[in-house]
């Protein structure tokens, strides 16, 4: 076998990683999408939901002999978008590239646009028992667990893409997921959200976040 059909047969290999790539990123698309679907619908048909009370005592017993308020609090606002915007804007000024910096901001600006129209469409009610904190607007999907999501996932995008180093890469990678969990769950603890609103969060940010990096590639090398 010669160099020319060595470099052909890699060439096929890469251009089936590529495809099989492409493939999975649509499926989890069309799941997320399914799955979205589904939940607005029963969402519909029944305000609250068996799975939704069964996390929240979960969760209360879990927590119920410390008390963990503040510290909800803090980390919930890690994902409130006032904050967002001042770590975008960091970015801005820090970063050496500074268009991946405003894509960055786009991102955030994008995600919160998206989240509260779909808050408008579904109108669900939020909590009205065991709210700690005051929340106004309506429930579905949870803004800060939609927009966290869109935030630091698109920033582990950008580490996955980036950071070379890969006991750095994989450090952030999974300080960020953490805390992605941990803000849903602090909506849930505070009693400003249900647990499917935090997943319908999850979910419409994997989504919108597919289809946004797809098209930020065509025309930016992240």
């Amino acid at each position: 076998m010669n160099k020319f059909e060595i470099s052909n047969d890699q060439t096929k290999i890469v251009k089936k990683k590529n495809n099989l790539k492409k493939c999975t990123k649509w499926i989890i698309l069309a799941v997320c999408i399914l799955s979205l679907v589904s939940l607005i619908i029963i969402v519909r048909l029944k305000t609250t939901l068996n799975i939704d009370k069964i996390v929240y005592n979960c969760i209360f017993n879990i927590f119920k002999s410390i008390n963990l308020v503040n510290v909800a609090i803090f980390i919930t606002n890690l994902a409130n978008k006032y904050w967002l915007i001042i770590v975008s804007i960091v970015f801005i000024l820090l970063l050496k590239d500074k268009k991946m910096g405003f894509i960055i901001l786009l991102n955030l600006a994008l995600a919160a646009i998206l989240n509260h129209t779909l808050k408008q469409i579904i109108r669900r009610q939020r909590p009205n028992e065991n709210c700690l904190v005051f929340e106004k607007g309506f429930s579905m999907p949870s803004g800060h667990s939609m927009v966290g999501m869109a935030f630091y996932g698109f920033l582990i995008y950008i580490i996955l893409k980036r950071v070379n180093n890969k006991f750095i890469k994989y450090f952030l990678i999974t300080l960020l997921s953490l805390l992605i969990i941990s803000i849903g769950i602090s909506r849930i603890y505070l009693g400003v959200h249900y647990f499917s609103d935090v997943i319908a969060g999850f979910l419409f940010a994997i989504s919108y976040l597919i289809v946004f990096i797809t098209i930020i590639n065509k025309y930016v090398k992240i």
